[in-house]
């Protein structure tokens, strides 16, 4: 059966500027730059989901080289509508954030601030053995970002510390 999680593909209307967000903003690597795929092989993978012509141009970024990346994906011919006006939401069905793991979130919230990320929650708080806050990318994809108390457990395992 299943063994592992490999990508969470983000949607963004300009892959190419998405993924320099994602790089010099949030200093994630890029393991994959952007890359276009067309033709029969999208076609059959993809043509039940995406309007014909399947066109996607994609662009893999994240922290090591290994299958738990973001994947960012624009379909430039399937007429994708703009983000929501408004304030991003976490309550609505389906994926609704990214979580990120950092070694001093007061310290990286106070850089990405300094860099013009918007934050969604005033300062940053203790839940369940984390240090945690809020932000978006400019495309509204919610991103929380967390501080483990305990280094060596998973995230999910610390409030067992």
């Amino acid at each position: 059966m299943l063994t592992g999680l490999a990508h969470t593909a983000v949607c963004v209307p300009d892959v190419e500027a998405a993924t320099r967000w994602y790089a010099e903003v949030l200093g994630l690597r890029v393991l994959s730059p952007p890359y276009r795929m067309e033709g029969a092989q999208i076609e059959r993978d993809m043509g039940e989901i995406v309007p014909s012509p399947v066109v996607v141009h994609a662009a893999i970024v994240g922290f090591e080289g290994d299958d738990r990346v973001i994947e960012l994906i624009e379909y430039p011919a399937a007429g994708v509508s703009p983000p929501e006006a408004g304030r991003p939401s976490v309550t609505r069905v389906g994926i609704t954030h990214i979580g990120m793991v950092c070694d001093d979130v007061d310290e990286t919230r106070s850089e990405l601030e300094g860099r013009g990320v918007e934050f969604l929650t005033a300062g940053i708080a203790d839940v369940a053995g984390l240090k945690t806050t809020w932000c978006c990318d400019p495309w509204g994809t919610v991103i929380i970002l967390l501080e483990k108390s305990q280094g060596a457990r998973p995230y999910w395992g610390q409030w067992m510390a």
